[in-house]
């Protein structure tokens, strides 16, 4: 069977009578004040597509604006977050359905894991990213040099999630997890808990601080006193039941547990002292589950729109991309997250 030939944009120049670079201009309407087609001109460009039956090739196309419409997704954790239940998985389903609207197409990347399994944009010495236009990044980056090392190179990308940086420069969309903390405290003041024990995640991150400024926000807009004594920091597992059984003990009536790991460990807590939630004591989660483990309790606590802050992170990166806008970098937008009041925040128990 003959070949079909395949038109090259030499070929629909030498129809038209003019050069490839007038034809690249016309079929990438790029004809303006700075470029000058005259309508005749660009009529028999129009007129010789059409008779040879030219198909641009799309990736020449963009590659000859520089871009090729691909969008990398990176994580920098050490599993790519495929599974339904994993807690970055929603951003994915954002980033992927944004990207169908837009008309861009996605790169998972897997770039290089050190001995601890921790991801890495750079390997020997090379950004893994530049394949792509520009990236949307997950996780939390171990050497934040290599944040630095993008911003320092101007590659595009966007982080879900607020990040710091020396210069403020990092562009981002991101939960408003201060407010949510705030309208959390809120519900319990509600429910006249004033002796408030906080167990924060041992992982300082913008997220965790973030959550702790809520919490010292709502105090100090209702005037009530902070008790330094009943903070504590820690994995899930290093909360003892002499620490819990001492907050309890100083009066603390409610619990703030940074994440669910943490509330799952108060219960066992309070399974050996025979103490039940809410009759006993109060407790409220800071943020949507990062466990698999089932409960019969539906946690007081707030829903973070992972979906709509991958979708976001999208928009503002093509916003970035596009060069149109005449905003100052960085783009930044928060979101709102939902309140859930559960049931595990009861009035306070009184001596």
């Amino acid at each position: 069977m003959k070949k079909e030939k395949r038109y090259r944009i030499a070929d629909v120049a030498k129809h038209a009578g003019v050069s490839e670079a007038t034809v690249s201009v016309v079929l990438n309407n790029r004809v303006g004040d700075a470029i000058r087609v005259s309508e005749e001109t660009q009529q028999r460009v129009w007129d010789a597509v059409r008779a040879l039956d030219y198909v641009p090739n799309p990736s020449a196309r963009n590659l000859a604006r520089g871009r090729n419409n691909l969008i990398a997704v990176f994580t920098f954790e050490s599993i790519f977050p495929i599974d339904s239940r994993n807690f970055y998985y929603p951003f994915l389903i954002g980033i992927e359905e944004e990207a169908a609207v837009q008309g861009y197409d996605l790169l998972l990347s897997t770039a290089a894991s050190d001995p601890e399994m921790h991801g890495h944009i750079y390997g020997r010495g090379a950004n893994r990213l530049k394949l792509a236009d520009g990236a949307v990044l997950l996780g939390h980056a171990v050497d934040r040099s290599e944040i630095t090392r993008l911003l320092a190179e101007d590659f595009p990308f966007v982080y879900v999630g607020r990040r710091e940086s020396s210069g403020d420069d990092i562009s981002y969309a991101a939960g408003d997890y201060v407010e949510a903390t705030r309208q959390v405290l809120e519900y319990l003041f509600a429910h006249e808990h004033e002796r408030l024990a906080y167990l924060g995640s041992s992982e300082q991150t913008e997220a965790t601080r973030d959550r702790f400024t809520g919490f010292v926000q709502a105090h100090e807009q209702h005037h009530i006193s902070m008790q330094p004594e009943l903070f504590w920091r820690g994995d899930a597992d290093s909360l003892t039941v002499e620490k819990f059984h001492e907050f309890y003990h100083a009066g603390a009536t409610g619990f703030i547990a940074e994440n669910d790991q943490i509330a799952l460990r108060v219960f066992e807590i309070a399974r050996i002292l025979n103490l039940r939630c809410p009759e006993d004591f109060s407790l409220a989660v800071l943020g949507d589950p990062l466990s698999i483990m089932e409960t019969r309790y539906s946690w007081t606590t707030f829903k973070i729109p992972r979906r709509e802050m991958g979708a976001e992170a999208m928009r503002l990166l093509i916003k970035m991309l596009s060069g149109k806008s005449h905003d100052p970098l960085p783009y930044r937008s928060v979101l709102q997250c939902q309140f859930v009041p559960g049931n595990t925040v009861s009035v306070a128990k009184k001596e």
